[in-house]
């Protein structure tokens, strides 16, 4: 999983300053995933590197934006918006996760694989965009359903269907790996024949305890009656999400499967979505992503 970790010259962008903070932030992640797996460590080593990384990557953010901003980038807003969102939603979520874990194991994968995974995909687009060689993956607006609508049905939604308290991360999920998970794949059609995609990715840990407590018994393996149980949780989760924005009279389901993560991250990268959302349930983490054809 974090293989990643050892800077590649893919990553300079061919700016110096930004190179150079980008190169110590894999460094600092690097250093962390060492602490994590050292038991010797302890929560105190890998509670001050976390704060150490934070503290660095919210510099690094202000750099970059002052250099944006020095030579006038058309999408300073988009980027600034994506700074914003892992500086005041995302970071503090992961932070929060790790201290009412008492730092467990599970959340600190969820906070370093979250960090490494949004470092290299934002790295490797939003800062390459930065000078031209490729273009920002997100839109200045999302079509259809404001954010701030989404965002509160989805809350509902799958505090409903969970029972679990749950809790926006990031309103730009970029395809981190936060821990093994299943991937379900939702194809619906409109009666004008426009496809709406929907990908939930749902932590095989909040799977296991949701089904556990479905049927009243222990269960610790993703098999098929798992995984079927999850397809139908996900299609619930799309009906209500449907029914709180009015569009479950206007979509049928066309088709509901499960798909490997290295076809979903390919997706993801390739093709883009315009909804991306990334939920905390209970210390187990869902993503939720839309696209629209």
């Amino acid at each position: 999983m974090f293989h990643e970790t050892k800077w590649n010259k893919q990553f300079n962008i061919g700016i110096d300053s930004i190179d150079n903070a980008h190169r110590r932030l894999f460094s600092i992640v690097g250093k962390l995933i060492h602490l994590s797996r050292d038991e010797n460590n302890g929560q105190w080593a890998c509670a001050e590197g976390i704060k150490y990384f934070k503290n660095y990557a919210i510099e690094h953010f202000a750099d970059e934006e002052a250099y944006m901003q020095s030579i006038c980038y058309k999408e300073y807003g988009i980027h600034k918006r994506l700074h914003d969102d892992m500086r005041y939603e995302t970071l503090p979520a992961l932070e929060k996760d790790l201290t009412e874990s008492n730092y467990s194991q599970e959340s600190i994968q969820h906070f370093l694989g979250i960090c490494l995974g949004w470092l290299t995909a934002h790295i490797m687009i939003e800062d390459r965009a930065i000078t031209g060689k490729v273009s920002t993956r997100w839109k200045a607006d999302n079509a259809g359903i404001p954010m701030d609508t989404l965002k509160n049905a989805l809350l509902v939604t799958v505090q409903e269907i969970f029972r679990l308290k749950t809790e926006i991360v990031s309103e730009h999920y970029s395809g981190e790996n936060f821990g093994p998970s299943l991937v379900i794949r939702l194809t619906y059609l409109s009666k004008d024949k426009e496809t709406v995609q929907i990908f939930i990715v749902l932590e095989n840990s909040l799977v296991l305890k949701t089904v556990s407590a479905m049927l009243n018994m222990p269960l610790k393996k993703m098999d098929k009656i798992v995984m079927n149980a999850a397809k139908e949780l996900s299609q619930h989760i799309a009906e209500q999400l449907g029914a709180h924005n009015r569009l479950s009279s206007q979509y049928e389901l066309e088709n509901s499967h499960i798909v490997a993560m290295d076809q979903f991250k390919k997706i993801f990268y390739s093709e883009g979505f315009d909804y991306s959302l990334l939920l905390d349930a209970g210390h187990s983490y869902l993503a939720f992503c839309v696209k629209l054809d």
